[in-house]
């Protein structure tokens, strides 16, 4: 599933809407070096969905692929989530975006950041056609500075107080295995965080 064909489905003005905004993406100067290089951007946004993951910027593995969270960070995602393959990549249940749509590249301690600026172009745009989104799941420190107000906090202080900002969103920290010492010293994120994710998914989903 990839993202040319999500933005385009179901027929309609929202579908006339999202196709436009892929072209736009695919043709912008910021990204022609990776259309050029045969490279789509990475994301999910379908007029139905409900529930929206906003993440960081695909990996290597998803660039190839074009799917979005093709990795073992997306395994562990699911799983937090507790949804199937199937439920995670309908387009009418998840809207997948990240702060960059295209894999950054990699750094000394991981991959780089998504660009500057690049979420606060595309997203306002494509959030205006998915009216029916009810819950939105912030993953990582990018998407928390994005969409919430967590001046003079760190990620650990943000996710904890993930009840602050429930019922209408969520902070998660990332779900990439380099984060295995943050569980460590943070047990209560599967006891308390993931349980309450879980509970408000599956209320919006069913």
């Amino acid at each position: 599933m990839n993202s040319t064909h999500d933005a385009g489905t179901p027929a309609g003005r929202s579908n006339a809407a999202l196709r436009g905004i892929y072209e736009e993406i695919l043709a912008d100067p910021d990204n022609v070096e990776a259309t050029r290089a045969g490279l789509r951007p990475v994301y999910t946004a379908h007029p139905e969905a409900r529930i929206l993951l906003i993440g960081q910027a695909p990996g290597s593995r998803a660039q190839r692929s074009g799917v979005p969270w093709d990795d073992p960070s997306g395994v562990t995602l699911r799983s937090w989530l507790a949804v199937t393959d199937e439920q995670f990549y309908d387009p009418a249940s998840f809207a997948l975006l990240p702060m960059d749509f295209y894999y950054p590249g990699k750094g000394a301690h991981g991959d780089l950041p998504p660009r500057p600026g690049f979420a606060q172009r595309w997203h306002p745009r494509l959030l205006a056609e998915l009216p029916r989104l009810r819950f939105t799941v912030l993953i990582g420190r990018y998407a928390h500075k994005q969409y919430l107000s967590v001046v003079g906090t760190n990620l650990t202080e943000t996710v904890r107080g993930f009840r602050d900002h429930l019922p209408d969103r969520m902070p998660l920290v990332h779900p990439s295995p380099l984060n295995f010492r943050w569980h460590t010293r943070n047990p209560w994120f599967l006891d308390d965080a993931v349980p309450a994710l879980r509970a408000r998914v599956q209320e919006v989903l069913a």
